[in-house]
């Protein structure tokens, strides 16, 4: 059998048991409990993870390239296996439970669709792999094209349909049946900007319209924030935080998490926090004013190495007179422009400053030349601080 057919025959036991029922009281919760995947060459890809996913609930699992989090899903779907750690599904553990038995639907990064079979027989193919009676599999093919809206497109083969059309049949394949846990490996990944947008609100409706427990794994923070009611931000196969999309975007838990969410990144000042007379960071060629330091730094009466962070957003252009187009605004830096980005409804500044580079977000309005000096104001309660040591943020 080509290995493509391998591929095929694989996902379609994965995605349909005979035995499991159609409805929505067949879903429930994830856990993983101190999940640990080591490889024979002693390479640790998973390092004891635990977290849930709830009955219903959409849980992104989101970070770099490489960083483990496909391997992770590999282990809850039975394609690798578990070093240590218990894996429940419901209330059965399935470390050691076959792909097919696990009540899974897993849609992966390729489409792997058979380019001479039509959509209808595409959607079919599992159930009928399966043994599925003509009726079973007629009724539960045409429920998930109408969810999917490929209704019309039954009788097209893979080569007739867009880029989105086709992750959808893919989807349409895992909807067959309704299961307990559904596992998404990337599914955007190989599509371009506009078709990302539309299929991201595809996945949203569809996990409302079905209420079902999705586990969603992308490198696309973006992705990551708008579909998960919580995201799992993973590096190096350690989970870093978990939490829901605004409170991991306003309350990083350390310098990775600060620095992964958020486009473009948040900006990071390197420093010596000094407190007297007033406290501020002192960096290589200047001094950062940090108004809202924590008690703990100018208590301590020390100088200790920190990491301050801001959001391109929470930087704001003095207007023409010298005074902050924020009212907020407490602090500032003096800096030149380096360049100007406009994207339509922003614009992306990257400026030089004694404190080090930045880049601040701002709304569409007439500005200096490239080498031009700017004053950019902040309001020092958006001012986030970290250990320079162990990148963890202070209190």
């Amino acid at each position: 059998m080509p290995p493509e057919n391998v591929y095929m025959a694989l996902l379609c036991a994965i995605v349909y048991d005979p035995q499991a029922g159609n409805s929505r009281e067949n879903m429930a919760g994830l856990r993983l409990e101190q999940l640990r995947k080591v490889y024979e060459n002693g390479q640790v890809a998973v390092a004891g993870a635990t977290f849930d996913v709830a009955d219903g609930e959409l849980v992104a699992l989101v970070g770099p390239s490489g960083c483990g989090k496909s391997t992770l899903l590999r282990m809850v779907a039975g394609l690798e296996s578990i070093t240590s750690g218990q894996l429940r599904i419901g209330e059965r553990v399935v470390n050691d439970v076959a792909p097919r038995d696990r009540d899974i639907a897993m849609v992966f990064q390729s489409y792997a669709l058979y380019p001479h079979m039509t959509v209808y027989d595409n959607l079919a193919f599992g159930l009928r792999l399966r043994g599925a009676t003509p009726a079973q599999l007629d009724e539960k093919v045409r429920a998930a094209a109408a969810t999917l809206e490929l209704g019309a497109l039954l009788d097209r083969k893979p080569r007739q349909l867009s880029g989105g059309q086709r992750q959808r049949v893919a989807l349409g394949r895992a909807l067959v049946r309704s299961p307990q846990v559904f596992l998404l490996d990337e599914p955007l990944s190989n599509l371009d900007a506009k078709l990302r947008l539309s299929m991201r609100t595809e996945i949203g409706r569809l996990h409302r319209q079905l209420r079902a427990t999705m586990l969603y794994v992308t490198h696309d923070q973006i992705e990551a924030m708008t579909l998960g009611q919580r995201i799992v931000v993973f590096n190096e196969g350690v989970i870093q935080q978990i939490d829901t999309p605004m409170r991991l975007y306003n309350e990083p838990a350390n310098l990775f998490v600060a620095g992964f969410m958020g486009s473009p990144a948040m900006n990071f000042f390197r420093g010596e926090f000094a407190g007297d007379p007033q406290p501020r960071l002192l960096c290589r060629s200047g001094a950062l004013p940090l108004p809202s330091a924590p008690a703990s730094l100018r208590d301590s009466g020390a100088e200790r190495e920190l990491v301050v962070g801001l959001r391109p957003e929470d930087l704001q252009l003095a207007s023409a007179n010298g005074a902050s187009t924020d009212a907020g605004s407490d602090a500032h830096i003096d800096a030149t422009i380096d360049s100007i980005e406009p994207v339509g409804n922003e614009i992306f500044l990257s400026v030089q400053s004694a404190v080090g580079p930045a880049v601040c977000r701002v709304a569409p309005q007439a500005l200096p030349e490239p080498g031009q000096s700017v004053r950019l104001h902040y309001a020092a309660a958006r001012l986030r601080y970290f250990d320079a040591q162990s990148g963890v943020r202070l209190s």
